[in-house]
């Protein structure tokens, strides 16, 4: 029998494979170590025994059959478990990746393969001046999303070779943390009025950015067009099952990169996850609202989201206008410019924050919740009914909303009055054809009721179908956020209002425009050339008074107001059912939806959500919500923490607010989206 003391001292050899940067092969170094030696100590001997005088300092242990790094320094290897048999790999945490941007830019730059995804994302978004990270992810694509069809250029024979920005020098490197740079509370970063872009001074805050203005400018400014053969070749989902298919790509934000399979120099996507966008500021998010603006772009074109053909042509008159202002802004060389005293800067962003936004209205005695009250048309589908309006006097309070005959039983009994909480609010518009109609699916015990209102004209229109949101979100009239919302809907409806003139016809003689590029390829498939670019400049009349920051956010903010703005999809078989569904994730709701029709069946907001878990054993998540309604799902299209990790993370976001130092709370972030932690 061995004594204890025997046992401790017991040593035994351990192969240490060495991943050295500057020799071709991996070598394999053999130790003789202790159960009690600490995986500190193992590094150590490693590096002496090496006996090349480099910085070590980024090297770690990664465990191969385990999938894992061993990090805790202090760790024995007998507390980590590591016995002769195991295969460690001593390795750089950071490696070299590729991030395709929403702007399709491919940057190549270090990041660290240890960290977990969440961590990562936010050193990328530091390196490439984007602010709020937290709603951004990264998500590996399925394998022919970059295949592209072999094209050749006509006179070279080789394939036409991707345009890489390389950030290779990035600091993500873990060490003293980033400079503050634009997140810098007591400086107003200078952007010059007309394009947006930051100023050299502001450049310079960014010390530790491998970012040049030059660089800066490229992921601020928007691509120029792309070609439509170019279109044609770009991954298209055609279904709701092919966007389901996409979206279980999200990485786990709790895991690391290589835990997840993550090879040194892969491609991945960089993108917005969460829609739902913190404090965009022109001021100090140039980066961010190009790229946010991008991934709009992309999300119309290649019809990933839905919209009318109306709506298409002022997606299209945007990017017209956008990609004119952006071709046409002169790269101006700031380097003359004063530099703005810092204490001035910070003095005069206070007194525009202190003044806000001046109300031209007195304030509403609040204690009175507003209500509307008007003449409207409403519309019931039944099968083998033709579609007829009749005429109601309809009341809308708090978030319900209710018919009567005539204005003079309005003290009667009502009709009927509906709830429109957690209610889908679709428009039915079409401005040319003077026809305002507003489409609520109401939710029942066994499904939706559909029902049609139709106002008479658009200021109608704007403050019912703002009411009808705010209430679907369980607020009312009386919300500080319900008179922008008719504001959005009525400039949204003026840039749709065409105003044909001779005008368009004389720039069309002179027009050096591609309609093509600006539409999705079936839209362009439609209309001849000519007549597509005459409606697109017709639309353009509209917005060509806009500066290009201005532009992008109108654009970002059309986008938004789409019906299907920001559901992500997955393919899932709720409890007791036969057959598959799409469950669409929001950032306020979850739908569930029928996989062949396309159509909404139910839908349940997290604000009415009481707890939600995950079974992992049987890989299915339970979700409770008030009145003892109950859901469980397993996923099909992803694993079932993808779906977890967004229905927290949107929890998580909904609790940031304004007076925060701009630090994030991730150990609340883990513990929404971890699960199983």
């Amino acid at each position: 029998m061995l004594s204890s003391s025997d046992l401790s001292s017991a040593s035994w050899e351990l192969v240490v494979r060495v991943d050295h940067p500057n020799e071709e092969e991996q070598k394999d170094i053999t130790l003789r170590v202790s159960g009690d030696l600490h995986i500190g100590g193992v590094m150590l001997k490693l590096v002496e025994q090496i006996n090349i005088a480099q910085d070590w300092s980024d090297f770690a242990l990664w465990w191969e059959q385990k999938h894992c790094w061993l990090l805790k320094t202090h760790w024995t290897l007998d507390k980590c478990g590591v016995q002769a048999d195991a295969k460690l790999l001593f390795t750089p945490q950071h490696k070299m990746l590729r991030l395709r941007l929403p702007n399709v830019k491919t940057v190549r730059l270090r990041v660290s393969f240890s960290a977990v995804v969440f961590k990562a994302v936010s050193d990328i978004c530091k390196t490439l001046n984007i602010r709020r990270s937290e709603e951004l992810s990264l998500l590996k694509p399925p394998g022919d999303y970059f295949k592209k069809k072999k094209k050749r250029d006509k006179n070279n024979k080789e394939p036409i070779i991707e345009d890489i920005l390389n950030l290779e020098s990035s600091p993500t490197i873990s060490g003293p943390p980033v400079s503050p740079g634009l997140y810098s509370k007591t400086m107003t970063p200078t952007y010059d009025p007309v394009n947006g872009t930051p100023a050299s001074s502001t450049m310079t805050w960014f010390s530790d950015s491998p970012l040049t203005e030059q660089n800066c400018s490229i992921l601020a400014f928007s691509q120029p067009p792309q070609s439509p053969e170019a279109l044609a070749d770009m991954y298209q989902s055609r279904s709701l099952v092919d966007k389901a298919k996409l979206n279980a790509g999200w990485l786990d934000s709790s895991r690391s990169l290589m835990e997840q399979g993550i090879q040194e120099d892969e491609q991945l996507l960089l993108r917005f996850k969460y829609y739902t966008f913190f404090d965009l500021n022109p001021k100090y998010d140039a980066v961010r609202i190009n790229q946010l603006y991008e991934q709009a772009r992309w999300a119309i074109v290649l019809e990933e989201i839905d919209c009318t053909e109306e709506e298409m042509l002022i997606f299209a008159a945007l990017q017209y206008h956008i990609s004119k202002l952006s071709s046409s802004a002169e790269i101006h060389d700031f380097t003359n410019e004063s530099e703005v005293d810092e204490v001035e800067a910070a003095l005069s962003n206070l007194e525009v924050t202190l003044e806000g936004a001046k109300a031209d209205n007195t304030l509403e005695d609040i204690t009175d919740i507003p209500k509307l009250a008007d003449t409207l048309k409403l519309f019931r589908p039944k099968k083998l009914i033709l579609k007829a309006f009749k005429q109601y006097w309809f009341v809308f309070k708090d978030t319900s909303i209710a018919y009567f005959k005539n204005k003079e039983l309005e003290q009667g009994e009502p009709v009927e009055k509906l709830n429109l909480r957690g209610c889908e609010v679709v428009p039915d518009v079409n401005v040319a054809g003077r026809k305002f109609g507003i489409k609520l699916l109401i939710p029942v015990a066994d499904g939706m009721n559909e029902m049609y209102l139709r106002c008479d004209h658009e200021n109608q229109y704007a403050q019912w179908m703002a009411a009808c949101i705010l209430a679907s979100k369980g607020k009312t009239m009386a919300d500080s956020s319900y008179q922008p919302e008719v504001l959005n809907i009525l400039s949204f409806l003026r840039m749709k209002n065409r105003n044909s003139t001779s005008s368009v016809t004389s720039s069309l003689e002179n027009m050096d425009m591609n309609p093509e590029c600006f539409v999705s390829p079936r839209c362009a498939k439609k209309h001849k050339s000519k007549q597509l670019a005459a409606r697109i400049l017709e639309a353009h009349q509209n917005v060509s008074q806009m500066s290009l920051v201005e532009a992008k956010l109108q654009f970002i903010q059309a986008w938004q107001s789409l019906p299907e703005f920001g559901l992500t999809y997955y393919l899932v078989r709720f409890k007791g059912s036969k057959k598959d569904d799409i469950l669409g994730v929001s950032y306020n709701r979850l739908i569930r939806i029928d996989a062949a029709t396309g159509i909404p069946i139910t839908t349940w907001r997290f604000t009415n959500m009481k707890q939600w878990n995950v079974n992992w054993e049987i890989r299915q998540v339970a979700i409770e919500f008030d009145q003892n309604v109950s859901i469980a799902f397993t996923c099909l299209s992803a694993d079932c923490k993808v779906v977890h990790e967004y229905i927290g993370g949107y929890i998580f976001l909904s609790t940031r607010s304004k007076d925060q130092n701009e630090t994030l709370d991730e150990d609340l972030f883990h513990k929404l989206t971890g699960g199983q932690e």
